[in-house]
């Protein structure tokens, strides 16, 4: 597989990644107009560790599995690389978000 294939495929595992985040985020932030504003002490904090579960596994799923189907499949360099160029798209957006809420601040 070529660079400039894994560097798409970064790219977009990143890019999901994001979209997941902002997703799960907006949620959370409009959760009380979603779901009601009752207080259930024992139900929310089952159903926010369980969506923190879910988080983990989706992200894990975003970040790690190709590099690692890439490298149990006998491609040990293609994996390694996806994963360190996947893991440099996601340090790119966050300073780009955070540039841009510094500027918006």
């Amino acid at each position: 597989m070529n660079n400039k294939k894994l560097v798409g495929m970064a790219a977009i595992h990143a890019l999901g990644t994001l979209i997941y985040v902002f997703l799960v985020t907006a949620i959370m932030n409009n959760g009380e107009k979603l779901f009601g504003s009752e207080d259930n002490e024992i139900l929310m904090p089952v159903v926010f560790l369980l969506l923190f579960v879910f988080s983990a596994l989706i992200t894990s799923f975003l970040v790690l599995g190709k590099p690692l189907m890439l490298y149990l499949d006998g491609q040990k360099k293609e994996g390694v690389k996806m994963l360190f160029y996947t893991g440099g798209f996601l340090l790119a957006i966050i300073v780009i978000v955070g540039t841009i809420l510094a500027i918006v601040k």
